[in-house]
């Protein structure tokens, strides 16, 4: 009977939707996090009557035939890239990028990785890190002297140091944007790699044309929206209720071919 294994794959299916959701739920306030979404395929078709296919001797075709699908299968599960909300923080070293674009970090293995989120520090070297303490690329090294720092929407680093009343300039942010965001591969830890569905980095100073702007003593939050996450959650939750008493019906008609006398 086709049915057991038709809604067993459509109760796989919900269980990984749940598990999409879930995660978007779990990362609600992960600073820069970008929600994803499961999308499905319906799987192949077994053909008792192709459509269109000759009938008779006299050349009649079949309008319409028969198809027996098979079930459901993952095809992806998207990111969704769309900008977060931004929330002040008061802190200087906390940058969001209003618009497109990511931060370019330089992690432990020489690897590039591009994240959105701007929770950035100074480490023991006054050198520009994000919370895990990998290095921003540029390189930025903020002085011991220094007692103020002022970050531009353009990514211009000035800093005031002691004794002087004129800032002075000590670099200039980058940041990187992809024909096709979604592509990037997501290692954790706020962290995005290039791929080839991502298409290669075009790195640029914010506020170039294409690339979004800096705004100091800010935060980007998660795109996650909790209304939505919860109505989609009991959505998948009542379809696996269906394909489990799919299961049950299917079970109940076997039983009852079993009891013929």
């Amino acid at each position: 009977m086709r049915a057991l294994s038709i809604a067993a794959s459509g109760m796989q299916a919900q269980q990984l939707n749940v598990d999409v959701i879930s995660h978007n739920i779990a990362n609600m306030n992960t600073t820069g996090f970008k929600r994803q979404r499961a999308e499905f395929q319906d799987m192949l078709y077994q053909n008792m009557e192709r459509p269109g296919s000759t009938s008779s001797a006299s050349g009649s075709v079949l309008p319409l035939g028969i198809q027996i699908g098979v079930g459901v299968r993952t095809d992806a599960v998207g990111r969704i890239t769309e900008q977060g909300s931004i929330t002040a923080t008061s802190n200087p070293y906390d940058l969001a990028i209003n618009g497109r674009g990511y931060f370019q970090v330089t992690m432990p293995s020489g690897q590039t990785g591009y994240t959105r989120a701007g929770n950035l520090a100074v480490n023991a070297d006054g050198q520009m890190v994000t919370s895990d303490g990998y290095p921003i690329e540029p390189s930025i090294t903020v002085p011991a002297e220094a007692t103020a720092i002022q970050i531009t929407r353009d990514g211009i680093v000035e800093v005031t140091l002691a004794g002087q009343t004129d800032p002075q300039q000590i670099g200039q942010l980058e940041i990187a944007s992809f024909i096709n965001p979604a592509g990037l591969e997501g290692i954790g830890d706020n962290l995005f790699l290039e791929t080839p569905a991502s298409g290669t980095a075009t790195t640029a100073t914010p506020g170039s044309p294409g690339m979004g702007t800096l705004m100091q003593g800010f935060l980007e939050l998660s795109n996650v929206n909790a209304v939505e996450e919860i109505s989609s959650l009991i959505v998948a939750q009542r379809a696996y209720e269906m394909n489990a008493r799919v299961i049950t019906a299917a079970d109940e008609m076997l039983q009852s071919t079993t009891q013929l006398r």
